[in-house]
């Protein structure tokens, strides 16, 4: 079973990004585990309480559940033309301690959306730039852009246009192709 984590740069209780990722974990093939892995309980990452001596329980936690999988899923809104604060700072504590980064070789997918036309390009790829820096693959093709996103969910939660499902399903699937190039 390969074992992939799904982070989402959206707190909101009803977040539209939450309802998408919450559709494409269920767009992966039977022989891959999805697991949300929350961000909003993470103290903002400070050096000075994340030492030899000991980090925030959160930090440890976070980090453990790093360990656990395989590969990463990046779900983020653009917030400002970037990625939100929240997701920035998960990227922060997964990478430290220094020269410990959990992030370090892991195959990643992004998928940004937006209400707008501009479908979150501005933080999808700033959201990759930070990737690549942590060494992380990034998968290239296809990139994930979602626009008009308040329009494709359905009272029910469900993505309600089939384009946009198979359009998804793709991206899935040359993320498993992917993943299982690292394997």
């Amino acid at each position: 079973m390969t074992k992939v984590g799904i982070i989402v740069g959206s707190l909101r209780k009803e977040s539209v990004t939450r309802k998408l990722a919450e559709n494409v974990a269920e767009l992966f093939p039977s022989e891959y585990e999805t697991e949300f892995i929350d961000i909003g309980n993470l103290p903002m990452y400070n050096e000075d309480i994340d030492t030899e001596a000991g980090a925030p329980p959160e930090y440890d936690e976070f980090r453990s559940k790093l360990d656990e999988v395989e590969a990463v899923l990046f779900a983020t809104p653009e917030y400002n033309r970037s990625m939100s604060g929240a997701m920035k700072n998960a990227l922060d504590v997964g990478s430290r301690p220094y020269g410990e980064s959990k992030w370090d070789g892991k195959p990643a997918m992004i998928m940004s959306q937006s209400p707008s036309n501009l479908s979150g390009f501005g933080a999808n790829h700033h959201l990759r730039q930070s990737l690549v820096f942590l060494n992380m693959h990034p998968l290239q093709q296809p990139e994930v852009y979602i626009a008009n996103s308040f329009d494709l969910i359905g009272d029910d939660g469900k993505i309600n246009n089939e384009g946009t499902v198979e359009f998804l399903q793709s991206a899935v699937d040359a993320f498993v192709e992917l993943v299982k190039k690292f394997k």
